[in-house]
């Protein structure tokens, strides 16, 4: 179990109510919610918080390296509260996303793309369960 207000302090975060809310949700899921998935499930213990507080405590998260705002899904932003690097795996049938260790997949450790910086990277893989 995580102490959310000791995590959102030692990342220098005030822990209001709304943002502890949202940290123990996110910060103990194996999921990767959307914004608006984690504003539906915190709304249903805390009716009175907003949309745009969520959205807003999520992209602080971000910034602070609580969680990772990735695009994995269809052009949907989904928070990741796994920081160490890993690949993505997301199930065609069901669209649910999956954590591959880095170690599973063959990629170098640095990209060189003549003309550019790359500061991150990390693989998408598309699948279907075998039968």
């Amino acid at each position: 179990m995580v102490n959310a207000a000791l995590v959102l302090k030692h990342h220098g975060v005030r822990p209001t109510m709304h943002r502890l809310a949202v940290a123990k949700f996110i910060l103990g899921s194996k999921e990767h919610p959307s914004a608006e998935q984690v504003w539906a499930l915190v709304k249903a213990k805390f009716p009175a918080i907003s949309r745009a507080t969520v959205y807003s405590t999520l992209e602080l998260f971000a910034e602070k390296g609580l969680v990772r705002r990735r695009i994995i899904k269809k052009g949907t932003a989904v928070y990741d509260p796994v920081m160490e690097p890993h690949h993505h795996l997301v199930e065609e049938a069901t669209g649910r996303v999956y954590d591959i260790p880095w170690a599973a997949v063959r990629l170098p450790r640095r990209i060189v793309i003549p003309g550019f910086e790359v500061a991150e990277f990390h693989l998408v893989i598309k699948g279907k369960k075998k039968r």
